[in-house]
C-alpha cells in the first residue's frame, strides 16, 4: 500500500476535521465515489478500499446515489450463467 500526502488550507482543514483522521477518511471516501462512478473501481474494490463489509458497502453507495455499472453484456453473461447452473441442477 502506498501512503499520499495532500495538502490543504488551514481553512479547509478546520472545516473538515471534527475528530482525528476524519480528514483522511473524507478524501478516501472521496477517491472510492469518483473511481466507482468513472467506472475504474469496481464495487469490490470500494469495499476494499474503505475496508467495509459488503452490505456496508451497498449502503455507502447508495447514499451517495452511486448506481450499479450493469450493462446489457453484464446482463447476458449473468444469463449464460444462469443457463449454465439450470442445465447442471
Amino acid at each position: 500500500m502506498a501512503a499520499i500526502t495532500i495538502e490543504l488550507p488551514d481553512m479547509i482543514i478546520k472545516e473538515l476535521e471534527t475528530a482525528p483522521g476524519a480528514i483522511s477518511r473524507c478524501v478516501l471516501e472521496s477517491v472510492a465515489l469518483e473511481g466507482y462512478r468513472s467506472q475504474r473501481l469496481s464495487r469490490g474494490e470500494v469495499r476494499q478500499l474503505l475496508g467495509l463489509t459488503w452490505h456496508e458497502t451497498e449502503t455507502f453507495l447508495a447514499r451517495h446515489g452511486m448506481v450499479y455499472h450493469y450493462t446489457a453484456e453484464d446482463f447476458e453473461e449473468d444469463q449464460k450463467t444462469l443457463d449454465k447452473i439450470v442445465k447442471v441442477s
